[in-house]
């Protein structure tokens, strides 16, 4: 028995091997569906397949690297192939879809002979719910190496049928602050249709092939590596690895492509594969693969929930009276936190921030600070700006802010994807947690699992939340549709900072969403700190046991169960948390959804208490439910809860 960093590896007695000379090397799922096929391909370019019990899902698809202008792509021979072993993990997460986290799954690693002085190896990790792989480069000397290029594929059939995110051109946009992940989903798409932006695809991905889901993506992403997504241009369904564009690095000559001294681990390429969508909405492979807590003592991590007054009262609202009130708003709904945002300290000011701790505290609530991550890779003029990039002013601004009582930060506008943004990112965090703060990133790139590495991270945005809807009145018209999505896609990879629930109207905008649609994006979207959009004047107005329903909300979900959907038209799941299962659904099209709830899966017996529309969208409907199976007609553009009588 061998301890291999923080997976539990032994070797497989007559496990998978080598097939006839020069023939594929095979390994397997602990529970044998999932297959993979790894070959020398013609010329050395390997190439890996990838099988779901007897269907292939995934066509030969390329391995390989560049490693400053020695290609590890091609001309490549096998040195061994490995033996198979298992790899075994727990652990728990303070901010995720599951608190108790278990991964089984067969290693097997790929050495390639040496060139150039550069020995590449890919390993592979394939467990009941995907495949991942990464690259380890290493030789000798330690000059700094760089990796201008993957070769990675991902090969689709040409039937295959996707949901992807168009990744965004670097610096366009609102002062200049893309790529942050912000755009719509083209929904059921062919395999191999060009970005819309002609800059690729953001991950994660989704594909249905066949009978088939697959979710692609990235995990694991360390100081050495930048953040990747999916090529422009993907003929015949074969997706390309791409790297950040020229723009997307902290300055002209700060890292964009990994560049480290030798050894050098790539992320972990990885996709969740199964029949139906729940193995994606379930998987916890994103955070499985990755480095476990760097954070000693993660003790001052609480989960919860936040009022705001920002996105529907703007910046006028970043003042000390409105912000008191929306403090014991918070305190009223027992929601743990208040967010105060831009402006805060031109608007407000350090003294006055520091009565307002003072009031938050008197209430149990605490507070949260927004900044602005500023440099020359966005315009954006919000405050408070330059106190976060400079290592040394930022510990002095961290160590100001903790001892005022405040509890956590977020943090806005980065500027890309690029090696040093990873370590901008990764910085940040760790420097908050020497200090206790939690950090909610947005305008920012993707989970990439760091909520367990860094379990102070407790959220990031990288989607395109409600305070779009307030924008503009087609983004308002996209929600229904949009939100279907994101379950399937954003939020199945880590933390979404959506931000949802609003059950007032919205200044100059039509709300085309019902009010027990937003109630559901309570429990439906996931999020350490989660953000609600409703204020104290809409949330007055709602019946009382809407109130309770949202008061009593568990902070912390333990477990995650997708029952049915379909991604860009209804999404239906359930959450437990307290001893109770909480159950949301959405409708994301125009005409009646009819859902029926066996909870019977759930350990349920289906008894329990149900919140739908009433007569008009804005109006609630609750009943009691005795057990058994629940009929359900979704309204348009409607939704429900329903939460099981304590076990």
């Amino acid at each position: 028995m061998k301890v291999h960093a923080f997976w539990l590896l032994l070797p497989l007695a007559g496990a998978l091997s080598c097939s006839s000379a020069g023939g594929p090397v095979a390994v397997s799922s602990p529970d044998s569906k999932i297959n993979v096929h790894i070959e020398a391909g013609e010329g050395g370019a390997p190439r890996y397949s990838i099988y779901y019990e007897d269907s292939l899902v995934l066509e030969p698809s390329a391995l390989g690297l560049t490693v400053d202008s020695t290609s590890l792509a091609t001309g490549l021979e096998l040195a061994s192939a490995g033996k198979v072993e298992q790899v075994s993990d727990q652990y728990t997460l303070l901010s995720g879809k599951r608190a108790a986290c278990s991964y089984q799954a067969n290693r097997r690693v790929m050495r390639f002979k040496e060139k150039n002085g550069i020995r590449l190896s890919v390993v592979f990790q394939v467990s009941n719910d995907g495949v991942a792989f990464r690259y380890v480069v290493e030789g000798e000397g330690g000059r700094i190496r760089s990796i201008p290029s993957e070769s990675t594929t991902f090969n689709f059939p040409a039937y295959a049928k996707a949901w992807l995110h168009p990744h965004a051109v670097a610096q366009s946009g609102w002062e200049h602050t893309q790529p942050s992940y912000e755009e719509y989903y083209s929904i059921d798409i062919d395999a191999g249709t060009p970005s819309p932006l002609g800059q690729g695809w953001s991950f994660p991905a989704l594909f249905r092939c066949g009978g088939h889901w697959l979710l692609v993506s990235e995990a694991d992403v360390g100081r050495q590596y930048c953040g990747s997504h999916l090529g422009h241009l993907s003929p015949e369904g074969e997706y390309a690895i791409a790297f950040p564009q020229a723009p997307e690095r902290m300055g002209p000559d700060a890292p964009l492509y990994p560049e480290s001294a030798l050894p050098i681990r790539s992320p972990w390429r990885f996709i969740t594969i199964g029949k139906s969508l729940g193995a994606i909405v379930e998987s916890t492979l994103t955070s499985d693969l990755s480095t476990p807590a760097k954070i000693p003592d993660a003790s001052f991590v609480k989960p919860g929930k936040a009022a705001w007054s920002w996105v529907l009262l703007k910046d006028d609202s970043t003042v000390f009276q409105v912000q008191k009130r929306f403090i014991d708003y918070a305190a009223d709904m027992h929601w743990e936190y208040c967010l105060i945002d831009a402006y805060w300290d031109t608007q407000i000011g350090y003294d006055k921030i520091r009565e307002l701790s003072g009031h938050a505290q008197s209430k149990g609530v605490g507070l949260l600070l927004w900044y602005n991550s500023n440099g020359n890779w966005n315009t954006a003029p919000l405050t408070p700006k330059h106190r976060v990039t400079d290592p040394a002013i930022r510990k002095e601004e961290f160590a100001r802010v903790k001892e005022m009582g405040i509890k956590g930060l977020k943090i806005d506008f980065f500027g890309g994807d690029g090696q040093s943004f990873m370590n901008y990112y990764q910085g940040l965090i760790e420097d908050a947690a020497a200090f206790g703060l939690m950090v909610n990133f947005h305008g920012a790139t993707i989970p990439r699992g760091w909520e367990r590495t860094y379990p102070n991270l407790v959220s990031m945005e990288s989607v395109r939340g409600f305070e779009f809807m307030t924008f503009e009145q087609a983004n308002a018209n996209q929600a229904p549709t949009h939100n279907t999505v994101l379950p399937f896609t954003r939020n199945a990879v880590g933390p979404m900072d959506f931000t949802p629930v609003c059950f007032s109207e919205i200044p100059n905008i039509k709300r085309v969403t019902t009010n027990g649609f937003e109630l559901a994006l309570s429990v439906l979207f996931q999020s350490g700190i989660q953000h609600y959009a409703e204020i104290p004047e809409g949330m007055a107005r709602q019946p009382d046991y809407v109130v309770a329903f949202l008061r009593n909300l568990p902070s912390r979900w333990e477990d995650i169960k997708f029952l049915e959907g379909y991604p860009g038209k209804y999404a239906v799941l359930a959450r437990k948390g307290q001893g109770r299962w909480y159950v949301a659904g959405i409708n994301g099209e125009e005409t009646i959804k009819n859902v029926t709830l066996r909870l019977s899966g759930l350990g349920s017996s289906g008894s329990g208490t149900l919140i739908t529309d009433g007569e008009t969208p804005r109006e609630f409907s609750t009943k009691n439910v005795d057990g058994g199976p629940v009929e359900l007609a979704i309204k348009p553009h409607g939704g429900f809860v329903f939460v099981t009588d304590a076990e």
